[in-house]
């Protein structure tokens, strides 16, 4: 079982128009494939419209919204990793990112998430610092190693690459190999012994 590669979902957390989001995102997915250990499924919660007002406990989802809840929830419990690729708007991620992660439970339970922040001076690392506290929440593991991109229009060229490739994926390497044990040993535990979050 450990031979076999890991299903890594990357998550595009902001929905602005034009964001720089899928620019990160599309590079890191291309790290992940390269580096021969995932299969990548990439997200962007922009294609997955999930209203912001959720059934109450036991009510069923309203049927206009039935199909994206539905689709997202495949997708995240195909995962065996995932990597968050937010944003900082006003010292924290957006409002989508939360929302989506709210509509789910069982889904992000007993997994690791690698968390990728870009911004300004800041690098998002605050939106970066505050998911880790709502992902233990929900029962999903943190890596350490997280990805900043400061001023992240300077560090991505036109190609929608890193300007220091090197550095750049030095970095993804290093989250990488974390979300290689943790999703290996994690997905093993859960095949053995159900998670009881």
């Amino acid at each position: 079982m450990t031979d076999m590669p890991l299903r890594l979902a990357v998550i595009i957390g902001s929905v602005r128009r034009g964001r720089f989001g899928p620019t990160v995102a599309n590079w890191f997915a291309e790290e992940a494939r390269a580096h021969g250990r995932y299969e990548v499924d990439v997200i962007d919660l922009a294609d997955v419209p999930l209203p912001l007002v959720m059934p109450g406990w036991g009510e069923e989802t309203d049927p206009a919204a039935a199909p994206h809840e539905q689709e997202l929830s495949r997708r995240l419990a195909a995962a065996d990793a995932f990597v968050v690729v937010t944003p900082e708007y006003n010292h924290s991620f957006p409002a989508s990112l939360k929302n989506a992660i709210d509509w789910f439970r069982e889904e992000w339970q007993a997994k690791p998430a690698g968390l990728i922040s870009y911004g300004g001076q800041a690098g998002g690392v605050r939106a970066a610092e505050q998911l880790r506290q709502v992902f233990a929440e929900m029962h999903t593991v943190t890596v350490r190693d997280a990805l900043s991109f400061h001023n992240a229009w300077d560090v991505f060229g036109e190609d929608g690459l890193p300007k220091d490739q090197e550095a750049a994926a030095s970095a993804a390497k290093r989250m990488l190999e974390q979300l290689d044990w943790w999703g290996t040993t994690l997905r093993s535990g859960r095949a053995e012994r159900p998670y009881e979050g």
